[in-house]
């Protein structure tokens, strides 16, 4: 199975950037839907990004056009790349991965996803 660890959260001021990084080890990545989830103290896990097996991409709504999801194989690595950060953005960010496909309707759905990293905190401020 897939272990995923997160790197790369911080402290920002709105409009800042930030790029989370996603390391997978004990098992390719290749065949897996990656995504990225966020979540705040009393929430619901929300879907942020979501990459395919076959590389498509989806975006949630409240984060499409000021977020990147990209992968690099060669380090086995999931990117995150984040602009124009808002206070909103606030949250522990997680990384999740399922082996095989998953209804396009799911893909930025946390239990449809079987294997996460530990998180890492984005801090926006105003």
């Amino acid at each position: 199975q897939v272990q995923l660890a997160e790197s790369g959260g911080g402290s920002v001021q709105s409009g800042g950037s930030l790029r989370l990084s996603c390391a997978a080890s004990g098992h390719s990545y290749s065949g897996y839907c990656m995504a990225w989830f966020r979540q705040v103290p009393g929430k619901e896990r929300e879907g942020v990004a979501s990459m395919d097996s076959d590389g498509t991409t989806r975006y949630a709504d409240s984060v499409k056009g000021r977020v990147t999801i990209s992968h690099d194989k060669a380090k086995q690595t999931v990117y995150l790349q984040m602009v124009n950060l808002k206070p909103e953005d606030t949250a522990s960010y997680y990384c999740a991965a399922r082996f095989g496909a998953i209804n396009v309707n799911d893909v930025l759905v946390w239990d449809a996803y079987d294997y996460w990293g530990q998180g890492t905190q984005v801090t926006v401020s105003l």
